[in-house]
């Protein structure tokens, strides 16, 4: 087992990885360094190999991929993650791995929109993405985890062993920090200081697609971790409208004894136990969900006991 293992997800980043990797060699010096190659054309994997990091391949296409295959891999006492282009400073990483080591933190968020990320990134619509998501994340979950999407994060054995990595690309972080919420595992903020790209390096992050499947990946989370506040909104929205078809039909009826619109009336009914339908699905599921958090504690005490034993 590692003591500290660097992990770095990397798709043609050969004008940045030599430097990045001798950083973080600087940074901390006990660490191993993983670069996981993901298809790259331009030569990354033997710059990467030649400035001193254990170089692996991931063929699957997707960042989200390439962090599933390190989780699995890797075995370390901490683990951070940080992406192969020079925008996250090395500098950071060793208070990072402190939090992890010493004060039994599960996951540290490296905060890049607490300093100097909306200065340096050139690209708009990027920074309004961020804020948005950020805002999105903590009032559906009550959080306070102030930079959602940052690739800059530090994590401790329990989290890597126990987190199930479904999104196959940029919306794994989205993924990372609602699991860690739901599972009350141990989050901190490090405010980090962010750069933007150097010149000639390209991202690989599409600001429109990429933030389209991490909106789509928020209210999938949020139906899969919050079952009965989902089903809720959804049966609270059909009984209101069943309420608004069924007042003028209850009003037209006192008037004058008599129905007129009996498809509207027919409709309300359906509507209304469509509500009544939603309703109790979330009631359901959010007991499966609740046993399943259970589950989740007692699976906790077993990944620490392999932890105890892979030490030794």
């Amino acid at each position: 087992m590692d003591k500290i293992a660097v992990l770095i997800p990397c798709l043609n980043e050969s004008k940045t990885i030599e430097k990045v990797v001798k950083d973080f060699k600087k940074a901390l010096p006990e660490a191993v360094i993983y670069v996981y190659d993901n298809n790259s054309t331009d030569g990354t994997d033997e710059i990467a190999r030649n400035a001193g990091a254990v170089v692996r391949y991931e063929y699957q296409q997707g960042k989200g991929n390439v962090i599933r295959r390190m989780f699995r891999d890797i075995d370390a006492e901490c683990y951070v993650m940080t992406d192969g282009d020079d925008t996250y400073p090395a500098e950071f990483a060793p208070a990072m791995v402190s939090k992890v080591l010493e004060r039994n933190v599960d996951m540290v968020v490296g905060d890049r929109l607490s300093s100097t990320y909306f200065e340096e990134n050139k690209r708009p619509f990027h920074n309004f993405g961020n804020s948005i998501v950020r805002w999105f994340i903590n009032r559906l979950f009550k959080s306070d985890i102030k930079d959602i999407m940052t690739g800059y994060r530090a994590f401790s054995y329990q989290f890597v062993k126990t987190f199930p990595v479904l999104s196959k690309g940029f919306e794994i972080e989205t993924e990372m920090s609602i699991h860690a919420i739901d599972k009350n595992m141990f989050v901190e903020n490090e405010i980090i200081d962010y750069r933007d790209r150097p010149e000639g390096s390209e991202s690989k992050l599409n600001t429109y697609s990429d933030g389209f499947k991490v909106i789509r990946t928020i209210f999938r989370l949020f139906r899969d971790y919050k079952p009965f506040k989902f089903f809720g909104i959804i049966a609270f929205i059909l009984a209101l409208a069943a309420l608004c078809l069924f007042i003028p039909i209850c009003i037209t009826y006192a008037k004058i004894g008599l129905v007129p619109r009996f498809p509207t009336l027919i409709a309300c009914g359906f509507i209304f136990l469509a509500a009544i339908q939603a309703f109790f699905t979330g009631l359901m599921l959010e007991s499966m969900v609740i046993k399943n958090k259970q589950d989740f504690e007692m699976r906790l005490i077993s990944v620490r006991e392999n932890y105890k034993n892979i030490k030794q």
